[in-house]
């Protein structure tokens, strides 16, 4: 398990680097990615939201299509296929969420519709296509690697509320951090887990 880094960190900001070479190191960060994204109920991980500035993302999403519902790439490159439309995001439909900004959900338009293509740990070959939720998902933690949050891609009003929210927080600056499966959850997933707890408790006295 690997801290997950917050807006603010620099590592978040900055293009990752290529891998150059597939080795120990890198098959066990990818272990920890997943066990990582797992704990903290993400659908994606990007290596930099584990301190680690590299081209690396792991996904786990079921409505996947073609594609495995829960895979990595190394040095990915996306392509979009389907072009962003200009209109206002649906504040519902399309809200977006991260964990390095953990807690919000902005709305933001995306592609529905990608192509991806890289390396997996093996030295295989990736490349397939992506549509709907999972082609947003592959984009969010695309733009990750080249330095970028979904909140960077916000339209005016969201950015306005967005920038209030991160005056409030004070995430412009290195050092925050949060750990899955010890801090409490951002999003309230372990919210409900408690709730069953304490029925039980309840049930049993």
């Amino acid at each position: 398990m690997r801290p997950i880094t917050i807006h603010g960190e620099p590592v978040l900001h900055r293009r990752a680097a290529e891998v150059t070479q597939i080795d120990d190191e890198i098959r066990a960060l990818v272990a920890d990615m997943f066990e990582t994204q797992d704990a903290a109920h993400g659908v994606g991980l990007a290596a930099p939201q584990v301190g680690v500035g590299l081209r690396i993302f792991t996904w786990t999403f079921e409505d996947s299509g073609d594609a495995p519902a829960r895979g990595h790439v190394i040095n990915p490159v996306l392509t979009r296929i389907g072009k962003t439309s200009q209109e206002d995001p649906h504040p519902d439909e399309e809200s977006e969420g991260c964990l390095s900004v953990p807690g919000y959900s902005f709305p933001l338009k995306r592609s529905d519709h990608v192509r991806l293509t890289g390396l997996d740990v093996d030295g295989n070959d990736i490349d397939f296509e992506g549509t709907g939720w999972f082609a947003r998902v592959l984009q969010h933690e695309y733009d990750h690697l080249d330095g970028y949050l979904y909140i960077n891609r916000l339209n005016g009003k969201w950015t306005r509320r967005w920038k209030k929210s991160l005056r409030r927080e004070g995430w412009t600056v290195p050092g925050h951090t949060w750990l899955p499966g010890v801090d409490p959850d951002p999003f309230g997933h372990d919210e409900t887990d408690e709730h069953h707890h304490d029925h039980h408790e309840h049930e049993s006295h």
